[in-house]
């Protein structure tokens, strides 16, 4: 078991703080000068800063020999209203940490400090990595272009996200593909406009945009087998300025997600075989544009068991579930496709307030799955 040199007190309060400031994507200035200052004084072997724009490394030497070990916490927000009303609610309106990044900075400054310590036991070389961005900027992918797993060349790598779909106390393990790939379309319908009461003499963009989304979901249903998880969404659909005029043309924003590397590749071209025909036999023109985005988060199955080693010393066997896929995606999958990596959810819910999903104005955790992640980390990096 690790010894808890770190109060629970300060992973608490250290999270309060950075919640109640948050920041949003590539502009984690704040973030990332209170996250070298704090690595600053810890007496690590180097702190670089600026890597992926805002991103902080930091480096420790162990005094065994063994891997080079990459850790990661995400610390950006998201452009959200925060509606909690608690003490170290977001004092920056329409920002706010619903994603639980604020626990994560504080579950890695808090094992870096132990892990610095203890450096006489920690086997290999540690990377702290605080990244910026990962909310849709790919701030991992900046830190790599940025050199963040050479000098050390990083071995292997673990990342933990804190989860409001699993209870205070466990932790969540899967095999292969966890999280999603996330890529993302435009899509603009060129019509012709006219009166509503002679749609005759109009192209209509939105009667053309209604069928279209139907159609699309015929490709998960009826396109991908039932054992390939997949999604498209339509997020966004705009058209039209009052009731009585149709308008030229609509435009669409979605996303696409996927596990399956093949599922993920065929998705741009199904969707316009679909768009295609639907064109020419509703009459409308069309813009599509499709923006690869995140792969899926690939765990490999011997960082894994060293997950549910550390987990099942740490927490008891009880409390290492083998977890369903998750169907968000996340950026580190750009640092797993490069280095093997675990990347596992830590329980976070305690109770109603803290059972709202990621992304929600409402978002909190259970702050106990802090001692969680904290006690995780340490004992990842005491894992040689």
């Amino acid at each position: 078991m690790t010894t808890l040199a770190i109060p629970t007190d300060t992973l608490i309060s250290v999270r309060r703080r950075l919640h109640a400031q948050p920041e949003l994507s590539m502009v984690e200035h704040a973030t990332a000068a209170f996250v070298a200052e704090q690595l600053g004084a810890l007496g690590l072997d180097e702190v670089r800063t600026g890597i992926g724009e805002t991103g902080v490394l930091g480096t420790l030497q162990g005094g065994k020999p063994g891997p080079v070990t990459l850790l990661r916490a995400d610390m950006d927000a998201l452009p959200i209203a925060e509606l909690n009303d608690v003490p170290y609610r977001s004092q920056h309106p329409g920002v706010m940490h619903a994603c639980g990044h604020d626990g994560h900075v504080a579950i890695l400054l808090a094992a870096a400090a132990t892990l610095a310590a203890r450096r006489a036991e920690v086997p290999g070389t540690l990377v702290f990595c605080f990244q910026p961005g990962e909310e849709g900027h790919a701030g991992a992918q900046k830190m790599i272009d940025d050199g963040a797993l050479e000098n050390p060349h990083v071995d292997r790598t673990f990342a933990l996200h804190l989860f409001s779909g699993l209870d205070v106390g466990k932790i969540g393990v899967r095999d292969g593909a966890f999280f999603a790939s996330a890529d993302e379309f435009d899509l603009t319908i060129r019509g012709k406009g006219g009166h509503g009461a002679m749609p005759q003499l109009a192209v209509d963009p939105i009667a053309a945009g209604a069928y279209l989304i139907t159609a699309l979901q015929t490709i998960v249903s009826r396109e991908v087998a039932p054992k390939d998880p997949a999604v498209i969404t339509v997020g966004q659909f705009v058209s039209g300025t009052t009731f009585n005029v149709i308008p030229d043309q609509a435009t669409m924003k979605g996303t696409v997600r996927a596990f399956d590397a093949e599922v993920r590749r065929s998705m741009p071209q199904r969707m316009e075989r679909i768009l295609k025909g639907l064109a020419e036999a509703m009459r409308f023109e069309y813009e599509f544009a499709y923006h690869w985005s995140y792969p899926p988060t690939v765990n490999a199955r011997a960082m894994n068991d060293v997950v549910r080693e550390v987990g099942r010393a740490e927490l008891g066997a009880g409390d290492v579930v083998e977890h369903d896929i998750v169907m968000w995606a996340e950026d580190m999958s750009f640092m797993q496709e490069l280095r093997p990596g675990a990347y596992f959810v830590v329980g976070a819910r305690g109770g109603e307030s803290t059972s709202f999903p990621h992304h929600n104005a409402r978002f909190d955790i259970d702050e106990r799955a802090l001692d969680v992640g904290y006690r995780m980390m340490v004992a990842l990096g005491l894992r040689g």
